[in-house]
């Protein structure tokens, strides 16, 4: 393994870091009580990474188990306890464990423990995935029900397979 190529090439560097303060608001809210924080987006890492803060509170809440087929996901607990599923079994993530989820890797999460939790999804490389956890959201607040091809080509356009 070594470094890729360069792709800065200036020779002083620049001042072009971005930071976000811990009060900024959440930019999305959902129906069951998930606040989502788009810490860095693929757009804003000219696509090298997605970084999320997904806090929940204390009702059961996360998807069932799938993959993906063009992005890994990670995911570290900063607070609380969240169910991981690496594919073989579920386990109680607690604050400081981590779950790497390479392309393909059928993974699941949810908060079953009665109180809130806190976790950072980062996806490597950095696909667009605001536009996923935004549909869904929509799809819940708005309470329509669409049709099972409807899902099945949001999920595919989102590179969610379920299992």
């Amino acid at each position: 393994m070594s470094y890729p190529e360069p792709v800065y090439l200036g020779e002083n560097g620049e001042v072009t870091a971005s930071f976000r303060p811990v009060t900024h608001e959440p930019e999305l809210r959902t129906k069951s009580g998930v606040e989502t924080h788009y810490l860095a987006t693929g757009k804003s890492t000219n696509g090298h990474f997605g970084l999320y803060r997904w806090d929940t509170g204390p009702e059961p809440t996360g998807p069932k188990p799938h993959f993906h087929r063009a992005i890994t996901e990670s995911f570290f607990v900063i607070s609380g306890t969240m169910r991981l599923y690496d594919g073989s079994k579920w386990i109680d993530g607690r604050a400081g464990d981590f779950l790497f989820v390479p392309e393909g890797g059928i993974h699941a999460f949810r908060n079953e423990s009665g109180e809130p939790a806190s976790m950072l999804i980062l996806f490597t490389p950095g696909a667009p995935r605001e536009g996923y956890f935004e549909g869904l959201a929509q799809i819940g607040l708005s309470g329509r029900k669409p049709s099972e091809e409807e899902m099945l080509d949001f999920y595919l356009r989102h590179d969610t397979f379920w299992t």
